[in-house]
């Protein structure tokens, strides 16, 4: 029997998560506090209030999700005796890499906070505002939407999210982006979901992105992680340093492999698989693939108490 650990990534953020944890915790305070001193904002009242309605700001959203992921798995680590090493593996959708790397050891927290404020600067400055788009297919699988894109040409529309089955998301320019979901409405039958996103992650549109990170990227302190990081580009098991750093610079513009990640898990007989940070999405997804695995999910305070019980 093995077990994983896995981290949420854009889309899981909403305002106030992980105040329950800040209020309660100090080990999560301090969390909080060394995010604001690195980024030199006080992200915590961006999380928490959101006056100036910048949360989904991809520059806010992406260093927000990970502060929180790694306060909640301080906290369980802590007070409650979890330990990274009691896993096998380790994973995390997009952005969510990074916290894996924070909470296995790889990465230090004010580390990963600069390099996604930059991730989040470089990906939106990569495509003006307004002209890319991303959108969610729901119930069609991956091999028919590539059928559909490359039926008709598209220059700049990609698969960007294969997440799990019958949820597959396309990332592009937004003129392309509208005409291929009619497409797959008329050859597919198949409805889409157009997503509130500033910039079109994960597909070739954010190559200007990742050469603008290389430089952090390369230059980043990494340590050998504790245990196995599962590679969004890969979908496989990495451990060298220098693999590490390469794949999250071509992660920018590459497709979130998420669906192929639970299948490794799958394969490598993981029964048992823990989602931390905001939300449940990763949750969700996983209970799409109908299999017979033990999921738990510790997103705020409620759900650390019932584990103390």
């Amino acid at each position: 029997m093995k077990k994983s650990i896995i981290f949420p990534g854009q889309g899981a953020q909403k305002v106030g998560m992980g105040r329950d944890i800040y209020d309660n915790f100090a080990v999560a305070k301090e969390v909080f506090e060394e995010v604001n001193d690195a980024l030199k904002i006080k992200l915590s009242d961006i999380i928490f209030v959101d006056k100036d309605k910048t949360l989904n700001h991809t520059i806010n959203t992406q260093p927000a999700i990970m502060t929180v992921g790694v306060a909640i798995f301080r906290v369980l680590e802590k007070e409650l005796g979890l330990k990274i090493n009691d896993y096998d593996y380790c994973a995390g959708h997009s952005l969510g890499e990074y916290t894996a790397l924070v909470c296995a050891g790889s990465l230090n927290l004010a580390n990963a906070a600069t390099m996604l404020r930059a991730r989040g600067m470089a990906m939106q400055s990569a495509v003006k505002i307004g002209e890319g788009g991303m959108a969610a297919i729901l119930g069609a699988e991956i091999n028919e939407i590539n059928q559909v894109i490359m039926n008709h040409n598209f220059s700049t529309v990609e698969i960007s999210n294969d997440n799990c089955p019958g949820q597959v998301v396309i990332s592009g320019k937004k003129d392309e982006i509208d005409i291929c979901c009619l497409k797959i409405k008329e050859e597919l039958s198949k409805k889409s979901i157009s997503l509130p996103v500033s910039a079109p992650f994960h597909c070739k549109l954010m190559k200007p992105a990742s050469e603008q990170m290389k430089d952090l990227i390369l230059e980043s302190n990494f340590q050998q992680p504790e245990i196995p990081i599962i590679s969004n580009v890969t979908a496989r098991e990495e451990t060298s340093v220098e693999n590490i750093k390469n794949l999250l610079i071509e992660q920018i513009y590459s497709r979130v492999r998420w669906r192929e990640i639970i299948e490794f898990m799958i394969k490598s007989k993981v029964t048992e698989t823990c989602e931390i940070g905001p939300g449940k999405s990763l949750t969700a997804m996983i209970r799409r693939f109908n299999i017979s695995i033990v999921l738990q999910n510790y997103s705020s305070l409620e759900e650390i108490n019932k584990l103390n019980k």
